[in-house]
């Protein structure tokens, strides 16, 4: 690892933004596929998905549970989550490859010409957006030499994984695969920390917990 010095709100931000991008690209696979089902399977199938979310949904039609994913009035509003990310970004600019913050503004412009326009978007509109977002990765992970900055993005990414997948009862030994590579990037970052593994058994808000506890090793002290 090529050392560097940030700050500490250069840390949390390049963090925030691993959290975000992650948490935006898989908000947009989800939507994609609850989309899908509801023209074909089951006209409910995005009010299951956002109440995994904790969140009450109501919309007319397919393209009108699309429009209400991106830009609705809830805390899951991908424009929203996208607009923290360009934030993040811009913080931490002198940390984040200049292709990708490109990108990342790109991005959001995508996004926030379709709302000025009050445009009604669909599958084209969404599959742009996760072009956008594999380009954006594709330019933070490429480096052959990482450097700190680096491993704070890849922490912020792992963490909104495992959360996900926790959160939505999707796969938790997946989440506990990843958590062993959050836990390989702590030991990078702070060699002087331990901390315990975890087991399937365990409960999610425990494990959920546990990680809490490594950012706030990492990030904060």
């Amino acid at each position: 690892m090529k050392q560097q010095l940030l700050t500490a709100n250069s840390a949390l931000n390049l963090y925030w933004l691993g959290r975000h991008l992650e948490r935006i690209e898989s908000l947009l696979i989800d939507i994609s596929k609850a989309y899908d089902n509801i023209i074909d399977i089951d006209a409910n199938e995005g009010v299951a998905l956002y109440e995994k979310l904790g969140i009450e949904i109501e919309y007319d039609n397919a393209l009108d549970f699309l429009n209400i994913a991106m830009f609705g009035d809830h805390r899951a509003n991908v424009y929203q989550l996208l607009s923290n990310a360009r934030e993040n970004a811009i913080v931490a600019r002198s940390y984040v490859e200049t292709e990708a913050f490109g990108s990342i503004i790109e991005l959001h412009k995508h996004f926030e010409i379709a709302q000025m326009n009050q445009e009604m978007v669909g599958f084209k509109f969404i599959d742009k957006s996760m072009s956008l977002i594999s380009e954006i990765w594709g330019k933070l992970t490429r480096k052959q030499t990482r450097n700190t900055n680096d491993y704070f993005i890849r922490l912020g990414k792992n963490v909104e994984k495992v959360d996900i997948h926790l959160r939505l009862a999707k796969d938790k030994e997946f989440a506990l695969v990843v958590m062993k590579e959050i836990d390989s990037i702590v030991a990078i970052l702070a060699p002087e920390s331990k901390f315990q593994p975890h087991t399937i058994d365990e409960d999610d808000m425990t494990i959920l917990a546990s990680i809490n506890n490594k950012i706030n090793k990492i990030v904060r002290e």
